[in-house]
């Protein structure tokens, strides 16, 4: 359905995270993967959507002038937002045992900017939902790093694998956001191109 609307754009996803491209996939879009390797770094002020729409437009800016006038551009970037500071990904198993460790029996934020690039505009929309933990064991976090690896996921954890079924209490949101992209919105953006 989608794909016929946007028969006139080509859609360029500029993201290697698996799961992303698996929602594009999903939602029967054609489109284009293109990467270019970005320091995520932000300035120290930024706050929450702040910073996920800093760095949605630092990865949208690397294409500045590259885009063919049918291009959109599509960049996004997540973070756990946590007792007042950003959760990236970690760093080193021990780096996850600590995350994990520090979301066990709390709620924390999960914030995904989205970044749509064209020649003639760039636009942004964001998501925050809150997902809340049982108190998790460090016999069950152990295990969960040692098994799933998640060490390319904001906030060591991908809701979708096992920690995600045996540790979330409650969801308040977007699901999909959680596991790296608000698809209702994105979707709800590039209907409104057509």
């Amino acid at each position: 359905m989608l794909r016929d609307k946007l028969k006139n754009y080509k859609i360029i996803l500029a993201s290697g995270s698996p799961r992303r491209q698996q929602f594009f996939k999903d939602l029967d879009l054609d489109f284009e993967i293109r990467l270019k390797e970005i320091e995520e770094i932000f300035p120290p002020e930024l706050q929450r959507e702040e910073i996920t729409n800093y760095l949605a437009q630092l990865k949208a800016a690397a294409f500045e002038g590259e885009l063919n006038s049918n291009e959109i551009l599509v960049t996004s970037d997540t973070i756990v937002w946590h007792n007042e500071k950003a959760v990236g990904k970690p760093k080193d198993a021990q780096d996850a045992f600590a995350i994990l460790k520090s979301l066990s029996n709390a709620t924390h934020e999960v914030i995904t900017s989205v970044c749509f690039k064209s020649n003639l505009k760039t636009e942004m929309l964001y998501e925050i939902t809150k997902v809340t933990f049982n108190k998790l064991s460090d016999e069950a976090i152990a295990y969960y790093i040692e098994n799933y690896k998640p060490f390319d996921k904001a906030g060591a954890y991908g809701i979708q694998e096992w920690i995600g079924f045996i540790g979330v209490s409650k969801i308040e949101g977007s699901y999909a956001n959680v596991i790296g992209l608000p698809v209702d919105k994105v979707y709800q953006y590039l209907t409104n191109l057509a």
